[in-house]
């Protein structure tokens, strides 16, 4: 009898053989393994470790065997670990006393930045271009990620990103030219990477070079890449290189934009523009006869949107035909945006989460309308002095993340990226410190479509 067991979504893989009581070796019972995060079956990022380990009578020997050929494994654990792409048949024999039994199990390696969190971070504008921080879903922290998969730097004040069919998209407000307007060496206003192993596949910036301090960026598919600038919204097509302006869309505010059903969703003061693909006007607009300062995607499709009127409101509009499903006051804390170029709130189900860009963190529940405070960072991460644009939620761990830095000057590389449980009680679950410069924002690649 042979069994193979897989804790699905691990660092660890159990494999284990077992044969009849007439083969002399031992039945296997399996073995508890904690299981660390749930992502996706049979698969682990380049450079993770899958340990594969065998249970069988003492003195047995074994063979291991990586997609047909023989690894320099002989004992009854395997770790394996590879950058090479792809399925891979990962199999064993174990011998005793005259009598072999097998087993295999498939592992599907994927791009080490496929899975887990982006902080991009603007970089000095005098003397330094962006840069992108990696934290992978077990805690690991690649520095630098897009130049050490590149050997080159993102451009100079890196704003936006968005991941759309396996490429990242990466816009910076001022490409090869710095704040004094001097040329610095870097890849330009916009990348596209490939979003599993971040090697660059194209850039831009002559082609961009009509755009006045582009901030942010949406995708719809490659012909159809919308960035919003000092003067409204554009399309851009990465095929052709043509860059038109969408009619109507001045006034856009420097804020992340929405995509849900194909259509892009930005803000415009108390307006919010709907974008379609291979349009060159405005598709909708409307007015929430208030400041809007954030727009998020709902988990069904239906757009988030927080305005900072009296009273401050949080809204759910339907994305199908943009009417108003329900609106909750906010009286407690504030849906401000801040200074920054990010949501004023984040969302994980029907959970919001805000700060108004200060240190003090409120949850609000929108089915029962409740509103709580729920921690203040000055009193759990040390120098929380400035919050560097907004909070943002793990849309699975329910986590939600701070970039905080001590002051400016040479101040901001005293910093932390703090992660906050608010399952039972307000702790911090992790603090990266000392990773960001001029964090520009945290994005999760599972918001991505």
């Amino acid at each position: 009898m042979k069994k193979s067991f897989l804790v699905l979504g691990t660092s660890i893989v159990l494999a284990t053989v077992s044969c009849s009581k007439d083969d002399k070796i031992e039945p296997v019972k399996a073995t508890e393994v904690e299981i660390v995060n749930v992502f996706s079956k049979n698969s682990i990022a380049q450079e993770d470790t899958v340990v594969f380990k065998v249970k069988a009578t003492p003195g047995s020997s074994f063979a291991w065997t990586v997609n047909g050929k023989s690894v320099d494994a002989k004992d009854s654990i395997f770790k394996f670990v590879s950058n090479d792409l792809g399925e891979h048949v990962i199999a064993v024999t174990a011998s005793a006393n005259d009598k072999k039994a097998s087993s295999q199990t498939n592992v599907t390696v994927y791009g080490k930045y496929k899975f887990g969190t982006f902080v991009l971070n603007e970089g000095n504008m005098t003397s330094e271009n962006g840069s992108l921080t990696f934290i992978s879903p077990l805690g690991k922290v690649t520095d630098n990620a897009y130049f050490k998969a590149n050997g080159t730097d993102l451009g100079n004040v890196a704003q936006d990103l968005y991941v759309h069919n396996n490429k990242v998209y990466i816009i910076s407000q001022n490409g090869k030219k710095n704040a004094m307007g001097q040329p610095v060496v870097n890849d330009g206003l916009l990348v596209v990477a490939n979003a599993e192993t971040l090697k660059k596949e194209a850039a831009y910036d002559e082609e961009l070079a009509s755009l006045s301090w582009p901030t942010h960026i949406a995708v719809l598919n490659a012909e159809n890449v919308i960035i919003r600038d000092n003067n409204g919204l554009y399309r851009f097509n990465t095929v052709t290189k043509a860059l038109t302006f969408i009619k109507g869309s001045r006034s856009a505010a420097k804020l992340t934009m929405a995509v849900s059903n194909n259509k892009v969703f930005a803000a415009a003061g108390s307006k919010i523009y709907v974008i379609e693909a291979n349009k060159d006007t405005l598709s909708y607009g409307w007015d929430m006869k208030a400041s809007v300062s954030g727009l998020v995607k709902a988990h069904d499709g239906n757009i988030w949107v927080s305005t900072t009127g009296s009273p401050a409101k949080i809204s759910k509009i339907n994305y199908r035909d943009y009417s108003l499903i329900k609106a909750n006051d906010i009286t407690t804390g504030s849906l401000s945006s801040g200074w920054g170029a990010t949501p004023g709130i984040t969302a994980k189900g029907d959970t919001l989460y805000f700060s108004g860009a200060g240190t003090k963190m409120y949850r609000h529940v929108f089915s029962i309308g409740s509103t709580e405070f729920m921690a203040d960072a000055k009193s759990m991460i040390e120098n929380a002095n400035i919050v560097y644009n907004n909070i943002a939620v793990h849309p699975l761990t329910g986590e939600v993340y701070m970039n905080t830095i001590k002051g400016y000057g040479m101040d901001y590389l005293n910093n932390s990226c703090a992660v906050y449980n608010f399952s039972n009680r307000a702790a911090v679950s992790a603090n990266y410190k000392n990773y960001t410069k001029f964090p520009a924002g945290i994005f999760f690649t599972y918001n991505f479509e």
